[in-house]
C-alpha cells in the first residue's frame, strides 16, 4: 500500500498534506472533516454541493487520508460514478493530488476500471476477427482454450510458441521481416493475429503469458511484470502498453493490480451488478474500503435497473435450441448424417459426466426445454391479444407500433403474476423454476466444451432470470412483458417479432434494501451530488436510513454556489403548470405559423417565455419534459435570428456531433429532452452556455404500469410514493439542467424555471426541493421575466 515513507508520521489532522491545492474552500474543509469523522465510526456522509464546491477533491482527500492513517483500518478508496465526465474529473484531481504531494510521500496508486473491449489488444487493433460486437465471446473462448491446453503443455510453452513464430520468420533466410503486432504504437512479442497449436487449436498468447507468470499460491500481483506502485494513476492506454509490450494480458493485469491500488475508479455496476461483483470486483467490497458514490442522485434508478432482471424472447429461443442440442446425442442411435457412432458415444460420455457431476438429470433438461417452448408460446399469445385490443389492424402494418408494457398483474395491487399462474395451471411446478438456473449453467458448460465456436450461451442467462422470477416476492417486485421497438431492420413480414424486441421483466420497485445491503459491506464513505436535496428523502430511498437504524451513523451537508451572485440571474416564472391537462398534446402536424403562434393559452405563454430567454447573448439550452415537446419548442423558436438545434433520441455518435455543432461558432439554441443525455454530465464550461431554461416539472409518464407499480411500492414503504418516487427525481432532473450554466467563478449566465410549481407555495409546489439555492430563484411573472433578463444582460 502506498503510504508516506517510514520517516513521515501521519496524524489524524494532517489531511492538508494530501489535499491537492494550496488552500481548501471553507466547504471543502468542513466536508473533509465531516467525512473523515463519520467514516472513523463506520458511517456515511450524504452531501449536496453545487458546482465549484470541490466535491471530487474533498472525497479523495478524505478517503486517501484514512488509507494512510496507521490508526485507520481503511486500505483503499473505491469511487463509483455514472457519468464519464465525472470519472475524468476524478482522474484529473488524482493527477493534481499526486503532483502536489510532499516529497517524502509515495504517489497514490490509482486505476480506472474499464471493460475487456477497451483493453483487449486484438480488439484495439481489429485483429483476428475480434471487434466490439464479439470481443467478450471471443475473449472467453480464447481463455477457455488456453486454459484447456495447459492440461497437455505449459502456459509458458504456449507463450514461447507464439514468440518463436517471429524468430522463425526472421531466421528463415527470406527477405520478409518478422511482423510483430503493435498495440497503441507499442510493439508486442507476438504475430499480428492469434496463434494455433499444431493440432489447430486457437489460443491467446497474452493470456498464456499471464497464466505462466501467475503464482500457484500467493498474490496475483506477482504476475505483473512492471512496477505499478510508482505509476500514480494507471490510465487505460498506459495499462495496455505496459502489459502488451511484456506480452501479457491487459485485462488480467487490471484484475491483478485491483487489490493493490489505493484508489479504484469505476461505475455503479462494479459494486451493484451481481455478475460483475461475483466475477471481478468482489474483493473490493469489504470494511477496509472507503466508498465514494458520485452523482448519487442517480444511485437509486441505476441500482433499480441493475438488480432487476429481464430475459428476451430471442434469448429464450436460443436457450431452447441449446437444450435441444444437449439432449440430441442422448436420443440418437448409430450414424446420423456426418455424426459417427464413435462421435455420438464421445458426446454422450461428455454430457453424462457433466450431468452426474452437477446432479442434473436428463428429465430436468427435457422439462426445462418444454417449459421454455411453452413459455414462448404463452408470451406470443399475450402479445398478440394485447395488440389486438390496443392497436386494431396492427397486423396490416406493424411498423407503426409504439413501445409497450404488458403488465402481468394489477400494478397497484400486489399479487401473483399471470405467467406464474399459467405455469402452475400447466403443471410446471416450483422445481422447474427453482432448478432453471442450475440446469441452464450446466447446458452452458457442456456446449462450451463440446462446440468450437466462441459464443455467449443463452441457457445460463435464461435460467438465471427464471430462477429470479420464482424467488422474488410479488410485493416489491413487478412483472411484465416489455415490447421495445426494433427501429433498425424492422421486418413486417415476421409479425410482431419483426418489429419488437420482447422480454419478460421482473422489476425491483424498491431498490433501497439492495443499496443498503451493498453499502453496508463497505467501511464507510461519501455519497454526493450537486442535486441530492432533500437529503432526508435521499436517505430514505437509498437505504442510508436503514443503515443509520443499525447504528451506522449518517451525517448531512448542503453547500450552495460559492461563485459571485452578481454573475448570475435565477428566475422561477409563475406561469400555468406545464401539465398535459393544461397544454394538451403537441401539435405534431401543425404549420409553421401555427407552431409560432400556438392556439392553446398555456403553450402561448411558454412560447413567449422561451423566446425571451433564447434571445440571451450566446448559447441557450432549452430542456423539455419529452422529445415530442422538444420538437414543439424548436418549432416555436424557429423565428429567432439564431440557429436552433434539436436533440433527438439517438446514439452517442449523433449526440457528440450535435454538441460539437452547438459549441462551434455563433450563439445557438439547443432544445432537448430532460430525459436525454445533454442535461447531465456535459461540460458547458466557459462561454459554452449563457442560459438554460426548463419547461415544467419532468415527471415520468404516470400511466406506465411500471411507474404505477413503483409508486404503489413507495406508498407502502415511505408513505408518499408520488413525492419520493416521482416528484423529487423530476426536480433533480430540472436542477441538473439549469446547473449546466454556471461552472466557474468568472462565468456569467441565466437560469430559468418555467412553471408555477417552482414559483408558488401551493399543494403541488416543488419549490422546497430546489436545495440550498431555492431562495435565489426569484418568483416572477412573465412580464417581470422579460424585464429581469433585459436588466441582467444590460448590466
Amino acid at each position: 500500500m502506498a503510504r508516506p515513507d517510514d520517516e513521515a508520521t501521519v496524524t489524524r489532522d494532517d489531511w492538508r498534506d494530501i489535499f491537492g491545492h494550496d488552500e481548501p474552500y471553507s466547504e471543502q474543509e468542513d466536508g473533509i472533516d465531516a467525512a473523515v469523522s463519520v467514516a472513523r465510526d463506520s458511517g456515511f456522509l450524504s452531501l449536496e454541493g453545487a458546482c465549484g464546491t470541490g466535491k471530487t477533491m474533498l472525497a479523495l482527500t478524505a478517503g486517501i487520508h484514512l488509507t494512510r492513517d496507521p490508526d485507520s483500518d481503511y486500505e483503499r478508496v473505491v469511487v463509483l460514478t455514472s457519468v464519464k465526465q465525472q470519472l475524468r474529473q476524478f482522474e484529473t484531481d488524482l493527477r493534481t493530488l499526486n503532483e502536489n504531494l510532499p516529497a517524502d510521500y509515495d504517489p497514490v496508486t490509482a486505476m480506472t476500471l474499464v471493460g475487456k473491449a477497451d483493453v483487449c489488444p486484438y480488439n484495439i487493433e481489429s485483429r483476428a476477427g475480434i471487434d466490439d460486437t464479439n470481443v467478450y465471446d471471443r475473449c472467453e473462448g480464447l481463455r477457455d482454450r488456453t486454459r484447456g491446453l495447459t492440461d497437455e503443455t505449459t502456459a509458458g510453452s504456449l507463450a514461447s510458441r507464439a514468440r518463436s513464430q517471429q524468430v522463425g520468420l526472421a531466421d528463415s533466410g527470406t527477405d520478409t521481416p518478422a511482423q510483430f503486432m503493435e498495440v497503441l504504437g507499442e510493439p508486442t512479442p507476438y504475430p499480428p493475429d492469434t496463434v494455433e497449436t499444431d493440432g489447430g487449436v486457437e489460443y491467446c498468447p497474452f493470456y498464456a503469458q499471464y497464466l505462466d507468470d501467475l503464482p500457484e499460491e500467493g498474490d496475483p500481483a506477482e504476475a505483473v511484470p512492471f512496477d505499478f506502485t510508482d505509476e500514480g494513476l494507471i490510465e487505460r492506454d498506459d495499462l495496455v502498453r505496459l502489459s502488451a509490450s511484456h506480452g501479457t494480458c491487459p485485462h488480467s493485469m487490471m484484475g491483478a493490480i485491483l487489490g493493490h491500488a489505493e484508489v479504484v475508479i469505476g461505475n455503479y455496476y462494479h459494486a451493484f451488478d451481481p455478475t460483475t461483483v461475483g466475477s471481478f470486483t468482489g474483493a473490493l467490497l469489504d470494511d477496509s474500503t472507503f466508498v465514494v458514490c458520485d452523482e448519487a442522485h442517480m444511485l437509486e434508478p441505476r441500482v433499480r435497473d441493475l438488480v432487476s432482471e429481464r430475459v428476451g424472447d430471442a434469448t429464450l429461443r436460443d436457450a431452447e435450441s441449446e437444450l435441444a442440442r444437449v439432449l440430441q446425442p442422448l436420443t440418437l442411435d448409430g450414424k446420423q448424417g456426418e455424426r459417427t457412432t464413435a462421435g455420438l458415444s464421445e458426446a454422450r460420455d461428455l454430457i453424462r459426466a457433466e450431468l452426474e457431476e452437477s446432479d442434473v438429470s436428463v428429465d430436468e433438461l427435457a422439462t426445462l426445454r418444454e417449459f421454455i417452448r411453452d413459455l414462448r408460446e404463452e408470451i406470443a399469445d399475450r402479445v398478440e391479444s394485447h395488440l389486438d385490443a390496443e392497436h386494431r389492424g396492427w397486423r396490416a402494418d406493424p411498423t407503426d407500433l409504439p413501445d409497450e408494457e404488458i403488465p402481468l398483474r394489477d400494478p397497484e395491487q400486489p399479487g401473483v403474476d399471470a405467467i406464474t399462474e399459467w405455469a402452475d395451471s400447466e403443471g410446471y411446478t416450483d422445481a422447474v423454476w427453482s432448478r432453471a438456473e442450475t440446469v441452464g449453467a450446466v447446458v452452458g458448460r457442456i456446449l462450451d466444451e463440446a462446440e468450437d465456436e466462441d459464443a455467449r450461451r443463452a441457457a445460463p442467462g435464461a435460467g438465471r432470470v427464471l430462477g429470479a422470477w420464482y424467488r422474488n416476492d410479488h410485493t416489491d417486485h413487478f412483472r411484465e412483458i416489455e415490447l421495445d421497438r426494433t427501429y433498425a431492420d424492422a421486418d413486417a413480414t415476421n409479425g410482431w417479432r419483426g418489429v419488437y424486441n420482447a422480454a419478460l421483466a421482473v422489476h425491483n420497485c424498491v431498490p433501497g434494501d439492495a443499496i443498503a445491503e451493498r453499502l453496508g459491506e463497505f467501511g464507510g464513505g461519501v455519497l454526493m451530488s450537486a442535486t441530492l436535496a432533500p437529503l432526508d428523502v435521499f436517505e430514505e430511498v437509498s437505504g442510508l436510513a436503514d443503515l443509520a437504524a443499525d447504528d451506522r451513523p449518517v451525517e448531512q451537508r448542503e453547500y450552495g454556489l460559492s461563485f459571485p451572485e452578481a454573475n448570475r440571474a435565477s428566475f422561477a416564472v409563475d406561469v400555468p403548470k406545464f401539465t398535459h391537462d393544461n397544454r394538451g398534446s403537441p401539435p405534431a402536424t401543425a404549420s409553421a405559423d401555427a407552431r409560432a403562434e400556438p392556439q392553446n393559452e398555456t403553450r402561448r405563454v411558454y412560447a413567449n417565455a422561451l423566446r425571451e430567454v433564447a434571445q440571451s447573448p450566446g448559447n441557450v439550452l432549452v430542456g423539455m419534459p419529452s422529445y415530442a415537446e422538444a420538437e414543439w419548442a424548436a418549432g416555436v423558436l424557429d423565428s429567432l435570428d439564431k440557429e436552433v438545434l434539436i436533440d433527438e433520441s439517438s446514439g452517442d455518435d449523433a449526440t457528440e456531433r450535435l454538441k460539437a455543432e452547438f459549441f462551434r461558432g455563433e450563439g445557438k439554441v439547443l432544445v432537448t429532452s430532460l430525459r436525454g443525455t445533454l442535461t447531465e454530465g456535459v461540460d458547458y464550461r466557459g462561454d459554452r452556455l449563457a442560459a438554460a431554461v426548463v419547461c415544467g416539472v419532468p415527471i415520468v409518464n404516470t400511466a406506465s404500469p411500471r411507474t404505477r407499480a413503483v409508486r404503489t411500492a413507495y406508498d407502502r414503504e415511505f408513505g408518499d410514493g408520488f413525492e419520493t418516487a416521482l416528484t423529487v427525481p423530476a426536480v433533480r432532473k430540472a436542477r441538473q439542467a439549469i446547473g449546466r450554466v454556471i461552472r466557474g467563478p468568472e462565468e456569467v449566465g441565466v437560469r430559468v424555471l418555467l412553471d408555477a410549481r417552482y414559483a408558488r407555495d401551493s399543494w403541488d409546489s416543488v419549490r422546497e426541493y430546489l436545495g440550498p439555492e431555492r431562495e435565489e430563484f426569484q418568483p416572477v411573472s412573465p412580464d417581470m421575466l422579460s424585464f429581469g433578463l433585459e436588466q441582467f444582460w444590460g448590466e
